[in-house]
Protein backbone atom coordinates (compact mmCIF):
# COMPACT_ATOMS: atom_id res chain seq x y z
CA UNK A 1 0.00 0.00 0.00
CA UNK A 2 1.19 3.42 -0.92
CA UNK A 3 0.38 6.43 1.83
CA UNK A 4 -0.38 9.82 0.27
CA UNK A 5 -0.71 12.61 3.34
CA UNK A 6 -1.98 16.05 2.87
CA UNK A 7 -3.08 19.15 3.88
CA UNK A 8 -6.17 21.50 3.17
CA UNK A 9 -6.20 25.24 4.20
CA UNK A 10 -9.12 27.39 5.41
CA UNK A 11 -11.66 27.83 2.49
CA UNK A 12 -11.34 24.43 0.72
CA UNK A 13 -13.89 22.26 -0.34
CA UNK A 14 -13.31 18.60 1.70
CA UNK A 15 -14.56 16.49 -0.64
CA UNK A 16 -14.04 18.44 -3.59
CA UNK A 17 -10.46 18.28 -2.93
CA UNK A 18 -10.02 14.65 -2.27
CA UNK A 19 -11.26 14.03 -5.24
CA UNK A 20 -9.20 16.51 -7.14
CA UNK A 21 -5.90 14.84 -5.05
CA UNK A 22 -7.52 11.13 -6.41
CA UNK A 23 -7.42 12.42 -9.83
CA UNK A 24 -4.16 14.41 -9.98
CA UNK A 25 -2.67 11.15 -8.28
CA UNK A 26 -4.16 8.74 -10.12
CA UNK A 27 -5.13 7.27 -7.32
CA UNK A 28 -7.83 3.98 -8.67
CA UNK A 29 -7.95 2.64 -5.77
CA UNK A 30 -7.51 4.81 -2.37
CA UNK A 31 -9.13 4.36 1.29
CA UNK A 32 -9.50 7.18 3.67
CA UNK A 33 -6.85 6.02 6.77
CA UNK A 34 -7.54 9.33 9.14
CA UNK A 35 -8.43 12.62 8.75
CA UNK A 36 -8.46 15.47 11.39
CA UNK A 37 -9.20 18.72 11.55
CA UNK A 38 -12.35 21.05 11.43
CA UNK A 39 -15.59 22.50 9.17
CA UNK A 40 -16.85 25.92 9.17
CA UNK A 41 -19.98 24.66 6.89
CA UNK A 42 -20.98 20.93 6.13
CA UNK A 43 -22.94 19.35 3.40
CA UNK A 44 -24.22 15.93 4.33
CA UNK A 45 -26.77 13.21 2.71
CA UNK A 46 -28.73 11.40 5.73
CA UNK A 47 -28.71 7.62 5.92
CA UNK A 48 -30.71 6.04 3.03
CA UNK A 49 -32.21 9.46 1.99
CA UNK A 50 -32.41 11.72 -0.51
CA UNK A 51 -32.62 14.57 2.36
CA UNK A 52 -28.79 16.73 2.12
CA UNK A 53 -28.20 18.70 5.85
CA UNK A 54 -26.42 21.96 5.51
CA UNK A 55 -24.67 22.93 9.18
CA UNK A 56 -23.13 26.49 9.47
CA UNK A 57 -21.54 26.47 12.33
CA UNK A 58 -17.93 25.20 13.42
CA UNK A 59 -17.37 21.58 13.66
CA UNK A 60 -14.54 18.88 14.67
CA UNK A 61 -13.76 16.40 12.34
CA UNK A 62 -14.26 13.12 14.22
CA UNK A 63 -13.98 10.74 11.96
CA UNK A 64 -13.92 10.32 8.18
CA UNK A 65 -14.24 6.95 5.92
CA UNK A 66 -14.40 5.75 3.03
CA UNK A 67 -13.65 4.70 -0.74
CA UNK A 68 -11.83 6.90 -3.24
CA UNK A 69 -10.83 6.53 -7.36
CA UNK A 70 -10.02 8.50 -10.47
CA UNK A 71 -13.36 8.58 -11.30
CA UNK A 72 -15.94 8.91 -7.59
CA UNK A 73 -15.96 8.29 -3.99
CA UNK A 74 -17.65 7.03 -1.27
CA UNK A 75 -17.40 8.97 2.04
CA UNK A 76 -19.11 8.88 5.47
CA UNK A 77 -17.96 11.85 7.73
CA UNK A 78 -18.96 12.45 11.82
CA UNK A 79 -18.41 15.61 13.20
CA UNK A 80 -18.87 17.23 16.55
CA UNK A 81 -20.19 20.98 17.49
CA UNK A 82 -19.06 22.90 20.32
CA UNK A 83 -20.90 21.24 22.58
CA UNK A 84 -20.22 17.55 21.86
CA UNK A 85 -23.47 16.81 19.47
CA UNK A 86 -22.55 14.25 16.68
CA UNK A 87 -23.56 14.62 13.15
CA UNK A 88 -22.94 12.26 10.11
CA UNK A 89 -23.94 10.84 7.02
CA UNK A 90 -22.27 11.06 3.56
CA UNK A 91 -19.87 13.87 2.80
CA UNK A 92 -20.76 16.05 0.20
CA UNK A 93 -19.45 18.64 -2.02
CA UNK A 94 -19.45 22.51 -0.15
CA UNK A 95 -18.53 21.35 3.20
CA UNK A 96 -16.07 23.76 4.14
CA UNK A 97 -12.50 23.38 5.81
CA UNK A 98 -12.33 26.11 8.95
CA UNK A 99 -8.52 25.72 10.06
CA UNK A 100 -7.55 22.55 8.63
CA UNK A 101 -7.78 19.11 7.71
CA UNK A 102 -5.15 16.84 7.34
CA UNK A 103 -5.74 13.65 5.15
CA UNK A 104 -3.68 10.50 4.73
CA UNK A 105 -5.35 8.18 1.86
CA UNK A 106 -3.93 4.68 1.04
CA UNK A 107 -3.54 3.54 -2.52
CA UNK A 108 -4.75 -0.19 -3.07
CA UNK A 109 -1.77 -1.02 -5.55
CA UNK A 110 -2.78 -3.11 -8.35
CA UNK A 111 -6.44 -2.29 -8.23
CA UNK A 112 -9.35 -0.29 -9.24
CA UNK A 113 -12.18 0.75 -7.77
CA UNK A 114 -15.30 1.76 -10.11
CA UNK A 115 -18.93 2.90 -8.69
CA UNK A 116 -21.69 1.14 -11.24
CA UNK A 117 -25.50 0.64 -10.65
CA UNK A 118 -26.62 -1.92 -8.75
CA UNK A 119 -29.91 -3.43 -9.29
CA UNK A 120 -30.37 -4.50 -5.38
CA UNK A 121 -29.65 -1.71 -3.83
CA UNK A 122 -30.80 1.01 -6.30
CA UNK A 123 -27.01 2.46 -5.40
CA UNK A 124 -24.22 3.06 -7.54
CA UNK A 125 -21.70 0.30 -5.34
CA UNK A 126 -18.49 -0.35 -5.06
CA UNK A 127 -17.04 -2.84 -8.08
CA UNK A 128 -13.38 -3.80 -7.05
CA UNK A 129 -11.25 -5.21 -9.98
CA UNK A 130 -7.49 -6.44 -9.29
CA UNK A 131 -4.76 -6.63 -11.84
CA UNK A 132 -3.34 -10.40 -12.21
CA UNK A 133 -0.40 -10.98 -11.48
CA UNK A 134 2.08 -12.24 -14.38
CA UNK A 135 3.82 -15.27 -14.03
CA UNK A 136 7.63 -14.63 -15.03
CA UNK A 137 9.46 -17.80 -16.08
Amino acid sequence: MKIHIFRLTPRKDLRGSIEEYAKKHNIKAGVILTCVGSLQKAVIRMADENITKEYNEKFEIVSLVGTLSTTDCHLHISIADKNGNVYGGHLKRGSIVYTTAEIVIGEVEKTTFSYEPDEQTGFSELVVKRELEQASF
